[in-house]
């Protein structure tokens, strides 16, 4: 059974993450921290998945992660050869991106997000022995990813990314954990209320004083992005009603059946469609410029869903369709003769 309130948030944080990136708006990040946010919903549904099937739950998102990496990067890698790419053994990283994948001057910025795909790997992997020592030791478990975030903050240290990205979106991870668990619903309302308002005046508190060279975008503001989305999770999800359903709306069905294509496509469209502008001379940047951006962005995500967007239904051992959430088409009723139906009445009576 599907649960509508999580669609729901899935669903946010998709678009909020495309709007963002292609409008720059800083307050998105406040407003809704997205990423964490999609951390946590998918920690809640690996715990459930381990649940079910053990450590079968790790191949089974994984099947379900790779292919629609693997058709981006089936166009992506021959055209970044073809401009300049080396060839090394590290291209095999695009099909199992452990480390960040190879790529040259404008793949590295048309390809940037798969640094999502890279963390989201590895919590996978890792998730396993994570949450039995989760169960075992829960409020160190959660202390551990944000304790080490804040002492690489505050001694300057310069760990490997995935050190770094372990510690930022490790906590969201885990409270997707406790959400599965319960944990968050067994709090007290007045508690988790408390918690919340400590971690968001914390978190607010560092951003305030330690803004980053956008100003006040979390992106850039580790330790601040951190504490301000541990409390937005605890409230979105420790309130979150214990409600499930069949169906959804049809806009929240495509975008969750669809979330990682128009993940994975939006940056290269983004990329494309202001350089074409720029190119000739179009505004980018100012109300115009984003609106006519925004406009042809959303219309090219569409197209990219239409086309590659089936992947996922095969990944996920569904039937491949153009559009999901439609209605399941009901069987053919013969139409029954007057004798059968004479037949019928009198078997009844």
């Amino acid at each position: 059974m599907r649960n509508r309130y999580l669609d729901l948030l899935r669903a946010i944080a998709i678009v909020r993450v495309v709007v963002y990136h292609s409008t720059g708006w800083v307050a998105l990040t406040i407003a809704f921290p997205a990423m964490s946010v999609m951390f946590a919903l998918a920690g809640s549904l690996m715990a459930a998945s381990l649940d079910r099937s053990g450590p079968l739950a790790v191949e089974r998102r994984l099947r379900r992660l790779l292919p629609s990496l693997w058709a981006i990067s089936a166009i992506a890698v021959p055209a970044m050869l073809l401009t300049g790419l080396a060839w090394d053994w590290k291209i095999l990283y695009w099909a199992f991106p452990v480390q960040d994948p190879p790529a040259n001057g404008w793949g590295s910025m048309a390809l940037s997000a798969t640094w999502y795909l890279r963390d989201f790997l590895w919590f996978v992997l890792l998730s396993p022995l994570a949450l039995p020592v989760f169960r075992r030791f829960p409020k160190l478990s959660l202390a551990t990813p944000y304790t080490a975030l804040a002492v690489i903050t505050l001694l300057g240290l310069s760990p490997h990314p995935i050190v770094r990205d372990m510690a930022l979106y490790g906590g969201a991870w885990l409270l997707g954990f406790a959400h599965h668990d319960g944990m968050l619903r067994r709090l007290a309302r007045r508690r988790l209320a408390g918690f919340a308002v400590l971690l968001a005046t914390a978190g607010a508190g560092w951003v305030l004083t330690h803004p980053g060279p956008r100003g006040y975008d979390l992106n850039d503001i580790p330790l601040g992005n951190a504490l301000w989305s541990a409390a937005f999770i605890l409230v979105a999800l420790g309130l979150a009603p214990a409600v499930t359903a069949t169906r959804a709306s049809r806009l929240v069905t495509v975008l969750n059946a669809r979330a990682l294509t128009i993940y994975l496509w939006h940056v290269p469209i983004i990329v494309a469609v202001t350089r074409i502008g720029e190119t000739h001379g179009l505004p980018v940047r100012g109300a115009t410029g984003i609106g006519w951006r925004l406009v042809v962005i959303v219309a090219l995500v569409a197209l990219a869903v239409a086309l590659f967007g089936w992947i996922e239904d095969f990944a996920a051992g569904r039937r491949p369709v153009l559009l999901p959430g439609g209605r399941p088409r009901r069987p053919a009723v013969a139409p029954v003769s007057p004798a059968v139906g004479q037949l019928a009445e009198t078997v009844r009576t």
